[in-house]
């Protein structure tokens, strides 16, 4: 094969992989964007705590479910073919939302969304994997970590002031427009490895042929081995903090406790984006240099949560405008670029032949703690009551915070029983 032709390649992934890498930020933008328009959607729709609670984490059953099925789409249809489906099917799902008559055919809009944009990051990873070698591989995966963080930021600040501009329906509509923009960029240029093209591979070269593992046995294999439940356990709680309070229930906090408007609140929530862009590769790097070890960076980060969380339950009322964007920027380090540290864990745990079947087994506890929190949250709101201008009591937060201490408690716990993985790696 020509060297122009390796040329070629090695500039055409550039393009893939950005095109990509911005589906990944509307994937974080869909799974972030009710928290600064939460009280919009509450009275325009007339919903309480508990069904807005049960829209926000719509998203995340269908999200949580469709795991293993992206990995088994991505390896017999193709990552092109599916994300590009699927980002029409989340298009649609942004559009009911958006003209939603009631807060149930909200919840169907969401759903549909979570389903959509759910097939977008393990098919990625495949079409990474065949365009980049293996040393560079961790590299591109960090960096397309930090394009979350890019849509966190963009659920927060900018969809304050657009929502303020042309209302959230509009702007949900607007959304599913650009995702299916993204969509189409998907199927028009992205292709699932250089062959497509004509073009060598860019991967490494194969090892030794492996036998290919069965579905089912590789479920059982990874569901078998006792480390893999303290580190779902991890997942599920450590992201129940995460999604509940930063996804949906902080800016409804922020307005109505300590009385400031969307686009304050949208700024401070932004701080949990900046916490993953640079939190994804200072978590790596101390785990690789400073720990050389997996594990103690996980126990910290938990530490550090529970301390976040018990500011906000212990100190509820009088936590200084500072100490709040610090909260969200530590939630966003410590229970969200965490992430990175807790799905390396997980690769090594398991043998490459069922590191994809691992991965996706996983990746269904931290929306499975979503789901199940923010409607708990919303529970234990709407249980102490209104106050008379419509809002949330003071009460309901506080118990709604003791809940997310309690998840940071079982996460340390977790914690403490992890495998540590990197000098078996």
């Amino acid at each position: 094969m020509s060297a122009d032709a390796m040329q070629k390649a090695l500039r055409y992934r550039w393009l893939i992989f950005w095109i990509l890498s911005f589906g990944y930020v509307m994937v974080y933008f869909h799974r972030l964007c009710p928290a600064v328009v939460a009280e919009d959607m509450r009275r325009d729709l007339s919903a309480g705590g508990g069904l807005l609670g049960l829209l926000g984490s719509a998203y995340f059953y269908p999200y949580a479910l469709m795991q293993l099925p992206a990995g088994l789409l991505s390896d017999s249809w193709g990552p092109r073919k599916t994300i590009s489906l699927f980002f029409c099917v989340a298009f649609a799902g942004s559009v009911v939302l958006g003209m939603a008559p009631n807060v149930y055919a909200a919840i169907v809009g969401r759903t549909i969304v979570g389903v959509g944009v759910a097939m977008l990051f393990v098919p990625t990873l495949k079409v990474l994997a065949e365009w980049f070698r293996v040393k560079e591989f961790a590299m591109m995966t960090g960096i397309l970590m930090a394009m979350g963080g890019i849509g966190s930021y963009s659920a927060a600040t900018p969809l304050a002031y657009i929502s303020n501009w042309i209302g959230w329906r509009h702007s949900f509509v607007l959304v599913g427009i650009f995702t299916l923009a993204l969509g189409a960029l998907v199927w028009v240029f992205v292709r699932d490895r250089p062959a497509d093209k004509g073009w060598p591979s860019l991967s490494d070269p194969a090892g030794p042929a492996q036998e290919p593992i069965p579905l089912i046995q590789g479920v059982k294999m990874v569901l078998s081995r006792p480390h893999f439940w303290p580190l779902s356990s991890w997942f599920f709680f450590t992201f129940a903090i995460f999604f509940s309070f930063i996804g949906l229930w902080g800016g409804p906090f922020l307005m109505q406790i300590y009385g400031l408007s969307k686009p304050q609140a949208g700024y401070i929530l932004s701080m949990a984006a900046i916490g993953m862009i640079v939190g994804s590769p200072l978590l790596s790097y101390l785990s690789n240099n400073l720990f050389r070890a997996r594990k103690p960076v996980l126990i910290l980060t938990s530490v550090l949560t529970c301390m976040i969380t018990g500011t906000l339950y212990f100190s509820i009322q009088s936590i200084p405008a500072v100490l709040l964007y610090l909260i969200c920027l530590g939630i966003g380090i410590f229970a969200g670029a965490v992430a990175t540290i807790g799905f390396t864990t997980n690769k090594e745990l398991f043998p490459v032949s069922i590191a994809g079947t691992a991965t996706g087994l996983v990746n269904f506890f931290p929306f499975l703690g979503g789901a199940v929190f923010q409607v708990l949250l919303g529970t234990v709101l709407d249980s102490q009551g209104l106050t008379p201008s419509g809002g949330f009591a003071f009460s309901g937060f506080r118990y709604g915070f003791l809940v997310l201490f309690a998840c940071g408690l079982v996460a340390l716990i977790s914690s403490f029983f992890l495998k540590e993985t990197m000098l078996s790696a």
